[in-house]
């Protein structure tokens, strides 16, 4: 069987030739070279597993790099996002900006030795009863298409692999200009422009403070509720501060005390378009998803009445938009701040493990493992921290398997793995 595939591991996975058609991974195949894949690459290499990563992009953490916003900083406290094995550097501020995260990222894949196949893109996986593999399907626009064969797959591209686009009665009419967040970079070409942002999450918020911080006139549609919560309370992190009571108090309970804190510096915040949902925040986020917006700024300019919150849009014209109000407004551009979804389905020939939406079925905290050698890492819904945790129960889980049949190799001859490893 050593002679159906040609072989590659973690060290000899450099730009294989275009005859090389099917490969042998030894070890898992991690799909996804953002945080949640370098993460699991890190614990695997811990583990002393060999393992191969590939991507769709030209670099690693192109989320990060490619479709984010120049003024975004990690919203929460560095402690939260850093990955396993490496904390972030001293000098590094609390919230580590857009540019120092990239650095980071960067300099953990130089420490661990992880070097990421590229403009790899999945256009199938599928496991195969009658071998018991995992038969991965890649297209790249450099060479021909690659089948990987692996014994277990790491599916670690993320909740945000692909934008939301939502469907807008006459957007196509719409004579100015259009663009998702994901292109959005800086409010500088913007200045003197009447912007509507659709969406009222924390990108939402942050572009409208950066188009107003660059002179533009941002209207942000909000069509349902919403929670926003300060960044800080009292000079400490909201989100160190609730994780902290969350270990000796019920979630209802900490959603109270976080809606409390959140009257007492935010006031009431009905009267200016955002109203609340009946659900607590992070009980939203473990029930839909729903991240908690955390203020940096949009919320004064809101109540100033630089930004404008305006209720849901019934339809775009050639220049401008009529709102469910009736309330007409004029427009030069419109953001769509719509979010971002996994596209597991498109790609995963799975059914069992994975839902329509791309998120694993089972609930946490087992939703990192599947069936036949399959794992998910970063739909936990729990931010970077959740997924170094999904990471290292991963490189745990298939370490333990390794060094079980890597003992056994060494007993007999007639090994599968130590013919296709020597090969």
């Amino acid at each position: 069987m050593e002679h159906l595939f040609k072989t590659t591991d973690h060290d000899q996975s450099k730009n294989p030739t275009s005859a090389r058609r099917c490969i042998w991974v030894n070890g898992p195949l991690i799909v996804g070279a953002g945080p949640s894949g370098l993460a699991v690459a890190a614990c695997l290499k811990q583990q002393g597993v060999p393992f191969l990563v590939i991507d769709r992009a030209s670099c690693i953490a192109s989320l990060w790099q490619n479709r984010t916003y120049d003024r975004l900083k990690l919203h929460l406290p560095k402690q939260f996002c850093q990955l396993p094995n490496m904390p972030f550097p001293d000098h590094f501020p609390e919230y580590p900006t857009k540019n120092q995260f990239i650095d980071y990222l960067e300099s953990y894949a130089r420490k661990f030795e992880i070097n990421p196949q590229f403009n790899e893109s999945v256009a199938s996986a599928k496991y195969d009863e009658t071998c018991g593999l995992w038969r991965v399907k890649t297209c790249g626009p450099a060479r021909s298409d690659v089948e990987y064969i692996c014994r277990w797959l790491v599916v670690a591209t993320g909740e945000n692999a692909e934008c939301v686009v939502p469907e807008i009665d006459g957007l196509a009419r719409f004579d100015g200009q259009v663009q998702h967040a994901c292109e959005y970079k800086s409010g500088d070409g913007f200045k003197g422009k009447r912007v509507l942002v659709v969406g009222c999450g924390n990108s939402g918020m942050e572009v409208s403070l950066d188009l107003c911080n660059h002179g533009a006139f941002p209207s942000m549609v909000v069509r349902s509720s919403v929670h926003v919560l300060p960044r800080e309370f009292n000079g400490r992190s909201t989100f160190a501060l609730a994780s902290r009571m969350l270990k000796w108090l019920p979630l209802w309970l900490v959603d109270r005390i976080l809606l409390v804190m959140a009257w007492i510096v935010l006031g009431s915040l009905e009267k200016y378009g955002l109203k609340r949902p009946a659900t607590g925040p992070f009980e939203l986020k473990n029930k839909a998803g729903k991240t908690p917006v955390l203020d940096i700024g949009a919320l004064a300019k809101i109540k100033a009445g630089e930004i404008k919150v305006v209720p849901g849009i019934k339809e775009l014209s050639s220049n401008g938009v009529e709102l469910v109000n009736g309330e007409y407004l004029h427009l030069d551009a419109v953001i769509l701040a719509t979010g971002y979804r996994s596209n597991v389905p498109s790609w995963l020939h799975e059914s069992d493990f994975f839902c329509k939406n791309g998120f694993p079925k089972t609930a946490l905290p087992n939703s990192w493992k599947g069936q036949s050698g399959l794992y998910a890492v970063g739909f936990s819904r729990k931010g970077l921290a959740g997924a170094s945790m999904d990471a290292m129960k991963i490189a745990q889980d298939i370490g333990e398997v390794w060094r079980k049949e890597t003992r056994r190799s060494c007993k007999t001859t007639a090994c599968l793995r130590r013919c296709i490893s020597q090969f």
